[in-house]
């Protein structure tokens, strides 16, 4: 694989030898602090990794996925306790060429795969309503059952900080409730599996920005729905994710911290001052406790 831009900027460096070792280094390196450090920091503060897991690091082909697993390698190498890598790819069906530049960008980064094969595409395909969302659930539960196959108990997901404050904000205008993307998940359907998220605190900016510096090609958008609109720029085809990024960008216009403030947001609930939640698939309102707490003053 040729990666002019790439190879310019180490042009005149010959102790790195292997584009694989030059990518690692831009991760220790220029991107320790933006990406490794806080790819860390989430996989400490929310406790993502213990003694003994066997990790499946889902990979699909994008940036986020191909850059987590890097950052699985690196942490490894530097682990402070035994956890083992599986680096699983699922293919639900993709055209040919696209199957061979996940397989490319993996062997040239070093990355050893472990695939197999489904037929997911096919069959939503035919589904009219809702396509998107059968895909992914369909494709999750793939992932569970495979990963659990080959002895691991967590699998591990891509979903970076902007996607944590996207699904809010989708959450509260199109939803109508108050909800986050979770850093990590107990599986209802598969009994002892785990999901998380490792990328949690990493700004969706900087992997672009890692992917652009090393000159690297992966995957945008790779189902049969949208293979020719990978990055659709005339705003015909435009999801609801595309529009609240695009909503995010215009508040940070004015408020250069709203991006921080949607997240915090989630961190911050005052159970006081909302009329309803809901609990465990239970719901309270606010009426439950209002008198009892007038009572007690």
């Amino acid at each position: 694989m040729s990666h002019p831009e790439y190879n310019h900027i180490y042009s005149n460096n010959d102790k790195y030898h292997n584009y694989a070792e030059q990518v690692e280094l831009s991760i220790r390196k220029k991107f320790h602090k933006n990406i490794f450090s806080r790819f860390a920091k989430a996989i400490n503060e929310y406790e993502l990794l213990k003694e003994g897991d066997r990790v499946a690091v889902c990979i699909s082909g994008g940036k986020d996925s191909m850059l987590m697993a890097k950052c699985f390698q690196e942490l490894q190498r530097h682990r402070k306790f035994h956890f083992e890598l599986v680096f699983l790819v699922m293919d639900p069906g993709y055209h040919e060429l696209n199957r061979q530049m996940i397989i490319q960008n993996a062997d040239t980064m070093n990355i050893p795969l472990t695939i197999f094969e489904t037929q997911i595409f096919d069959a939503v395909d035919q589904i009219e309503k809702s396509p998107c969302y059968l895909c992914a659930r369909m494709r999750r539960g793939y992932l569970y059952h495979k990963a659990r196959e080959l002895g691991c108990n967590k699998i591990a997901l891509g979903h970076h900080y902007d996607d944590v404050i996207e699904t809010i904000l989708m959450g509260m205008l199109y939803g109508g409730q108050i909800q986050t993307m979770m850093p990590k998940l107990y599986s209802t359907n598969f009994e002892g599996m785990e999901l998380i998220r490792p990328l949690y605190l990493v700004r969706e900016k900087e992997i672009i920005h890692w992917r652009d510096y090393n000159g690297l090609k992966f995957l945008q958008c790779a189902c049969h729905f949208t293979d020719a609109c990978a990055e659709n720029r005339d705003g015909a085809v435009q999801s609801k994710r595309q529009e609240v990024k695009e909503l995010i960008q215009i508040l940070k216009k004015t408020n250069p911290y709203v991006e921080g403030n949607i997240f915090k947001s989630v961190e911050n609930v005052s159970l006081n001052t909302v009329i309803a939640y809901k609990q465990n698939g239970v719901k309270h309102h606010f009426l439950e406790y209002y008198n009892k707490i007038n009572e007690e003053k």
